[in-house]
């Protein structure tokens, strides 16, 4: 199939997946839906959901990536197992490491490293990131959930789906985050102005963060930059969420180069990674039935960052 971005008409009322499919047949459903979600298909220009019901005469525009060469192979890469049981796996993913293969990263992910240590989840759902349930940013640490069978993978895909797993960020972000504590509701879609960006735009997909501060603190003299340490639990699932969210109230997270809205002193003087880190996570496991509660501590790179400020008391604040 060419590659690149092709251009469509509908010829029938129906869902978007659908259309693209009649159009495309050498396409899966599952495949359409995929390209959906990561923001290369657009009806008159305007990034749609799967289900959204297109009308004759309509504009599709689908960018089709280049085809991963082949399935990916099992590495022999050390893994931070957290936790694990009959149905999953549950690691601490160190920052620097992509979670599957991609064009650029065909190999060292954690994929790769999973089909080394458990060769039986090279045929849990889709082929070329077989068992990830859920997907971490390369440059963010922490907690990820893998599924070891394809029973486990669709129990786990639906406790997300119901909002039922429970998953929290700890966040270094660029000010004195206010209000202290809140909710950010807004929808999240592909940047039209940049593909590689994820953005804040109307009619996006829900997207919704809660979060709070946990500790101020300030670089310098009592002058100094302020900076927050943030509880962040995103209740929906969107790229790049609490990367987009806190930019977009005016906070960036410390080292985020795609979304800081300003260069701070302490990401010029450190050249830091984003300091987004996937801490604490809660899962009701397909094997026992139970709940598993899981904390990864901070990692060694964002504990040297907070070193370098000093915590504000709150008469400071």
């Amino acid at each position: 199939m060419t590659v690149g971005l092709i251009t469509l008409t509908a010829t029938r009322a129906d869902r978007l997946d659908k259309v693209i499919v009649a159009l495309l047949p050498t396409l899966s459903r599952s495949a359409a839906q995929r390209l959906i979600a990561q923001g290369r298909v657009q009806v008159d220009d305007v990034a749609r959901d799967a289900d959204y019901r297109v009308q004759p005469g309509q504009t599709i525009t689908v960018n089709l990536p280049a085809p991963l060469p082949e399935v990916p192979q099992a590495e022999p890469i050390a893994l931070d197992i957290l936790y694990e049981d009959e149905s999953v796996i549950v690691i601490n993913k160190p920052a620097g490491i992509v979670v599957h293969p991609a064009p650029g990263n065909l190999s060292g992910t954690v994929v790769n490293a999973v089909l080394s240590y458990a060769p039986e989840v090279q045929t849990v759902g889709d082929a070329h990131r077989p068992g990830i349930v859920h997907r971490l940013d390369k440059e963010t640490s922490g907690l990820l959930l893998i599924a070891r069978h394809e029973v486990a993978l669709h129990a786990l895909q639906s406790q997300f789906k119901a909002r039922a797993i429970q998953k929290t960020y700890l966040a270094l972000c660029v000010g004195h985050v206010f209000p202290e504590r809140g909710v950010i509701d807004r929808p999240i879609a592909r940047d039209p102005g940049s593909r590689r960006r994820m953005a804040v735009v109307p009619g996006g997909r829900e997207a919704v963060t809660e979060y709070g501060v946990t500790e101020v603190f300030v670089l310098g003299s009592e002058t100094g930059p302020r900076y927050s340490l943030v509880r962040a639990h995103p209740l929906t699932g969107r790229t790049h969420q609490l990367r987009v969210h806190f930019a977009s109230i005016g906070y960036p997270i410390v080292g985020d180069a795609l979304y800081g809205l300003r260069r701070d002193e302490l990401t010029r003087r450190l050249k830091p990674r984003h300091m987004l880190h996937a801490s604490e996570l809660a899962f009701v496991s397909p094997a026992s039935r139970r709940e598993v509660k899981l904390h990864a501590p901070l990692p060694v790179d964002m504990r040297r960052v907070l070193e370098e400020l000093s915590p504000l008391s709150l008469r400071d604040q």
